[in-house]
């Protein structure tokens, strides 16, 4: 058997409370479905999402400083949506989806955006958050 034939194209299951803590955590993030859509295809540097430049490429809703752009994407790689790019020399400012990220947003690419999140939503994600909690 060749390794062309041995290939096959396999779903990735995520446990429902994985993903439920991803989906809340991309609606309560300072982040707009764009960012993600191009995430999807190619990767972003950090400062093209902070300060104004964010603003510019239409990432986020408002200017954001870098440290807390930073803090919110480092979220996003342990709820799973995201990735740090790797280069010949190390760890860069980069960032892609993941293939639960991918799952999410072509969820909602349809949309156009994702759905605004209830007050109980910002305060599970709140907590989460601060204390780093697994679900």
């Amino acid at each position: 058997m060749s390794a062309v034939e041995s290939q096959e194209i396999k779903s990735i299951q995520y446990p429902q409370a994985t993903v439920v803590r991803a989906e809340r955590a991309l609606r309560c993030s300072p982040f707009k479905l764009k960012l993600f859509e191009t995430m999807a295809n190619q990767s972003v540097e950090l400062g093209a999402i902070a300060s104004g430049e964010g603003v510019q490429n239409g990432y986020t809703r408002g200017p954001t400083s870098e440290l807390a752009v930073e803090n919110y994407l480092l979220w996003s790689i342990q709820v799973g949506l995201l990735r740090r790019e790797v280069d010949g020399q190390g760890i860069t400012d980069s960032f892609r989806l993941t293939p639960l990220g991918r799952l999410l947003i072509e969820k909602w690419q349809t949309q156009g955006q994702w759905p605004a999140p209830t007050f109980g939503d910002r305060l599970y994600h709140f907590i989460n958050r601060r204390f780093r909690l697994p679900f």
